[in-house]
């Protein structure tokens, strides 16, 4: 597959459309993770749109998400920006026929006071 048939495939996957998006930089603004993100809410949008979805699969931001929503709220023409992070990595993992972190490992990681929200969000992130 070439990267605009597999653009498309995010794009179904996600159930966004990118076209939407009028960069306007509220997704980004609002997200929690920003300062440790390669790249950004919208700018994923925009490479996901422009079938550059090798930068996208190559980058730690896909991990880096919080899973939050926080960009989903914040967008004002509903294009959900998280979505298409989300099926960035589960396409990416799905192509790796591997998962960035294996389930075994989550325990040793944990302690007593982290939310269950997060057990959630890396079970939903990490898992095929």
């Amino acid at each position: 597959m070439d990267n605009m048939e597999i653009s498309k495939e995010i794009q179904r996957i996600s159930g966004v459309n990118p076209r939407k998006c009028m960069r306007c930089g509220k997704c980004s603004g609002t997200c929690p993770a920003y300062d440790q993100m390669e790249y950004h809410p919208h700018q994923f949008v925009n490479l996901a749109l422009s079938g550059k979805i090798d930068k996208l699969m190559e980058s730690k931001s896909i991990y880096t998400c919080l899973s939050c929503f926080a960009c989903v709220e914040r967008c004002p023409r509903g294009v959900e920006p998280a979505n298409i992070i989300e099926a960035v990595r589960l396409w990416k993992i799905r192509q790796q026929n591997q998962n960035h972190l294996v389930a075994d490992q989550i325990p040793a990681m944990l302690d007593e006071e982290i939310p269950q929200q997060a057990l959630v969000s890396a079970f939903r992130k990490y898992k095929k």
